[in-house]
């Protein structure tokens, strides 16, 4: 509220010729569809403003911790990564896919941060994806850390796109290796949402586009390499991908599970999905599944926002997890 009554009092103060402008406007029968679409944009460029994040702080260079409130004097152990004050908020563990820009993340943080939701966005680079041992590895033992060391974040969700399934993957055969320490972690989830996870079989595929979206040229050459590096660094590369794979297929994490994804995205492949949707409800996970016709990869929510949204909110509603329905049903 406090943002919102800023930001009026700066319009009001600063910008008087345009209030002017729109108190006439609303005056004048001839100008009333200038003047409410004026409001309406004004309106809106204030919720925007609203659900912007108060605060960000670095964990690590792959995880960022965002709020909506003014953490700065926030601090994290750089070895143990706890933080130096215990948050007691509920938080939402954002896997996301490669390559993903600051502004696309935030839309969907967006939406966890207007229900009172702490955000903790996770990063994995191209590089760090070829290379498992010194790089998606060490992300998914950070984020494992990370919430092993900050107890007081409950409940916790769960919101993964596309390779993001590979790192939590990573993350969970670290876990199965000393269960009685990690489980416990895992079972702090109430729910998770996977967007167009990626399996192994589309990493020579997926990858290319993330990288040169628009070059046609470069993805063949890339998929090509991508091909050769799966024969040729089997130990160090592909033995870890079946590994990571195997983990997801075999889920320690049984929240509840909704799958985004559609039937012409190539990445996030329909088949690979109902593979692991199938498993998962052989291992007691309750799933639900919701794909499209036509939808590109990581972009249903920009092409189905409110079936999007509404199916996200049946999730999360239904599990008891949003707090203020008000929030939600204006994007609906």
């Amino acid at each position: 509220m406090s943002i919102l009554k800023t930001t009026i009092t700066f319009m009001l103060n600063n910008s008087p010729a345009m209030y002017s402008s729109m108190r006439s406007s609303v005056a004048s029968p001839k100008s009333s569809t200038k003047a409410r679409h004026m409001f309406a944009a004004t309106c809106l460029a204030l919720t925007n403003v609203q659900s912007r994040p108060l605060s960000s702080q670095e964990i690590t260079k792959n995880i960022l911790f965002i709020s909506n409130e003014n953490h700065t004097d926030l601090k994290n152990d750089p070895k143990t990564l706890k933080l130096n004050k215990p948050l007691n908020k509920p938080l939402c563990v954002m896997l996301n896919w490669m390559l993903a820009k600051r502004s696309h993340v935030h839309k969907y943080a967006s939406i966890y941060l207007d229900q009172g939701y702490d955000v903790l966005s996770v990063n994995c680079s191209p590089w760090q994806l070829l290379w498992p041992m010194k790089g998606s590895q060490l992300v998914a033992a950070d984020l494992l850390h990370f919430m092993e060391a900050n107890k007081s974040f409950s409940p916790l969700i769960l919101h993964g796109f596309s390779i993001g399934g590979y790192v939590f993957g990573e993350l969970l055969f670290l876990a199965s290796t000393d269960k009685k320490r990690y489980q416990p972690v895992l079972d702090r989830f109430i729910a998770q949402i996977w967007d167009s996870a990626a399996d192994i079989s589309e990493i020579p595929v997926g990858v290319p586009k993330a990288i040169f979206p628009k070059n046609e040229t470069m993805q063949t050459a890339l998929h090509k390499y991508i091909l050769y590096h799966l024969k040729t660094f089997h130990e160090a590369a592909t033995i870890h991908y079946m590994r990571s794979s195997q983990a997801f297929h075999l889920n320690l994490c049984h929240a509840p599970a909704l799958f985004l994804l559609s039937k012409t995205d190539p990445v996030g492949a329909e088949d690979s999905n109902r593979k692991v949707h199938d498993s998962w409800e052989s291992l007691g996970i309750k799933c639900t599944w919701k794909c499209w016709d036509k939808s590109p990869h990581v972009q249903h929510f920009m092409k189905h926002p409110k079936e999007y949204v509404g199916a996200l909110n049946n999730h999360l509603d239904g599990l008891g997890l949003i707090s203020k329905p008000e929030k939600i049903k204006m994007r609906l």
